[in-house]
């Protein structure tokens, strides 16, 4: 299922390498996040992009433009298939970024990677947006950033599934949506306030799926893919 994307939330390569063996073939990549990342370094990145695995290099870069130019750069000469950036390091920060993949991808004669931007996190309720300074509703703030996100020519945002609609509306179907927060209809939602099931989210119109805990915590996460794949198939079909 090309549209669902795995996060490798695990503290080693080792650990790593043995879910994406478990699940190449049946998913349509791999989400390496900060936890990861910082664990094992850009290798682990190489070596499943060396192996043809598309992955997304989940490190959500918020920094001054230049910053976060050669930060994407890096990104682009690890192999990494889609790169996000938050939307609220402004539109400067974004083009520079597109900008950056643009140039190093052209160097290396490579396809330039997916650059999406993060919205707002799917941790972040009213009240923590109210803490931080946020007026409005997630939903607003969603849509006002990702509306800055394809001004400024990125391929897409990183919204929760609560979003999708306002974002497809405001910003076509061209425009790509990554959503985290996906829950099976009796998972604990955890740490995340705005979630939704595979089959809805998709329905909504969500591009690409982000799902961890449901499948790498799972005791078979092979099979865990395997029953979620064939929910949101079953769910189109009917």
């Amino acid at each position: 299922m090309d549209q669902l994307l795995v996060a490798l939330d695990v503290d080693t390569a080792a650990e790593a390498r043995a879910l994406a063996h478990a699940l190449r073939g049946l998913v349509g990549g791999f989400k390496i996040g900060s936890r990861l990342f910082t664990s094992q370094g850009p290798s682990i990145v190489e070596e499943l992009a060396a192996r043809g695995d598309r992955v997304f290099l989940d490190l959500k870069f918020h920094d001054i433009p230049n910053t976060v130019a050669g930060a994407v750069a890096a990104g682009t000469r690890l192999g990494a298939w889609m790169i996000n950036v938050h939307a609220s390091g402004g539109a400067a920060m974004m083009r520079a970024a597109r900008e950056a993949a643009e140039e190093e991808a052209a160097r290396r004669s490579t396809t330039k990677p997916l650059l999406v931007a993060v919205t707002v996190l799917t941790s972040l309720g009213h009240e923590a947006l109210s803490d931080v300074g946020v007026a409005g509703d997630a939903g607003e703030q969603a849509g006002r950033l990702a509306a800055l996100a394809e001004a400024a020519g990125l391929d897409g945002v990183v919204a929760s599934p609560e979003e999708i609609g306002l974002i497809r509306r405001r910003c076509g179907t061209s425009f790509a949506i990554v959503t985290p927060g996906i829950r099976g209809a009796g998972d604990v939602k955890g740490d995340q306030s705005r979630t939704m099931t595979g089959p809805d989210a998709l329905a909504a119109g969500a591009t690409y799926l982000v799902v961890g805990r449901p499948i790498i915590a799972a005791a078979d996460p092979r099979m865990a893919a395997e029953q979620f794949v064939m929910e949101c198939r079953a769910a189109k079909t009917s």
